[in-house]
């Protein structure tokens, strides 16, 4: 597939025929901004990270078709999951498009006891899964970060995976690089809080399921900044531990 080409997210795989449709935003920047026109070549990375090469068939009033050439699956990369307090407005929003760009596989919304927000509602979850498509697009990410639905916090701590290091993010935990390069795990689960931090029984819950206390410096962090930088360090950890 050529590097070179304009990439676009798509919502769904090409159909049986080999056409793919680009719609709303992705749509605008294709026809409108970059002023692609019928016959251009592009690349298209759809919900389940595969990419897809072609050109561009036809515009129609709100969708262009692309006549789909080739197509490579999503490559399998090693697990590193952020569960992350949903928090309010844009500030999560941040926190979905700088995951999905440092290369995490995986969001998990949590809903904790002290997060402001209990229900972000279905149009949310679409706006944070569209957030993902395009950062994986425009950081030439190999596949696109999976948005899972939210979650309860009990739930979290139930269904964390097997044969990872799960990790909750806590001032005073041993550095969580250190951690990641002393343990090298194939998959990392990453729990980070919300505004008012995990209360006192959701960090006696995680550490009843063996997650391990990571701290991230000395100074309190916001939620959204606690986020992106437990991912760098995660990133840069485990390269350091191969």
């Amino acid at each position: 597939m050529k590097a070179s080409m304009p990439r676009f997210g798509i919502e769904a795989p090409p159909d049986a025929e080999g056409f793919a449709i680009v719609e709303g935003a992705e749509l605008h920047h294709m026809r409108d901004v970059m002023r692609l026109r019928v016959g251009d070549g592009v690349a298209l990375l759809d919900r389940d990270g595969s990419e897809h090469a072609g050109v561009i068939d036809r515009y129609d009033r709100d969708r262009a078709l692309i006549k789909v050439s080739s197509s490579s699956a999503a490559r399998s990369d090693p697990r590193l999951i952020l569960a992350a307090a949903i928090i309010k407005g844009p500030r999560m929003d941040l926190i979905v498009e700088k995951a999905a760009e440092l290369g995490a596989t995986e969001l998990w919304p949590v809903v904790c006891a002290r997060g402001l927000v209990k229900s972000p509602g279905s149009e949310r979850l679409l706006r944070w899964r569209r957030l993902a498509i395009a950062a994986a697009k425009q950081s030439l990410s190999p596949r696109s970060m999976e948005v899972r639905a939210p979650i309860a916090f009990a739930d979290l701590i139930r269904n964390a995976p097997k044969d990872t290091l799960a990790l909750i993010c806590q001032i005073g935990g041993e550095p969580l690089g250190e951690v990641i390069r002393r343990v090298a795990p194939l998959a990392i689960l990453i729990a980070c809080g919300p505004e008012g931090d995990f209360d006192r029984e959701e960090r006696a819950s995680a550490e009843a399921a063996g997650f391990v206390a990571a701290g991230l410096g000395p100074n309190r962090l916001r939620s959204e900044t606690a986020a992106i930088a437990a991912l760098s360090i995660a990133v840069a950890s485990r390269h350091a531990a191969r």
